[in-house]
């Protein structure tokens, strides 16, 4: 039996909150983890669907900020088994988010 060990990294995080034409859906955004390989996605996770792409720009556009009670069992979710994220909220894309996105990015580039 596999022991479940919890992330060492702490991941940064974005919780918004879809409209009610979308279902009222929360999405947690990975601003920092790249999803394709020119770095303009990024790694999401909603409940139904688990991880997925998302365009962050689009995503903020047509959402607000999530309400911590409003994204607390996604969080829960996240951070506990299989996925054992440690997690940073943040309120919005940061500088730093992007360059680490793009840098992955590239790395794959690189690597391909």
């Amino acid at each position: 039996m596999t022991e479940f060990k919890q992330d060492d990294e702490i991941t940064p995080v974005i919780f918004r909150k879809y409209g009610p034409g979308r279902g009222g859906e929360v999405i947690a955004l990975f601003p920092a983890e790249a999803y394709d390989l020119q770095g303009y996605l990024c790694s999401s996770y909603v409940h139904v669907g688990q991880h997925g792409s998302a365009d962050p720009h689009h995503v903020v556009r047509y959402t607000r900020p999530a309400k911590p009670d409003e994204y607390a069992a996604l969080k829960a979710e996240l951070e506990a088994v299989p996925y054992g994220y440690r997690l940073k909220v943040y309120s919005r894309e940061q500088p730093a988010h992007r360059a680490a996105r793009m840098q992955q990015a590239r790395d794959w580039r690189a690597r391909a």
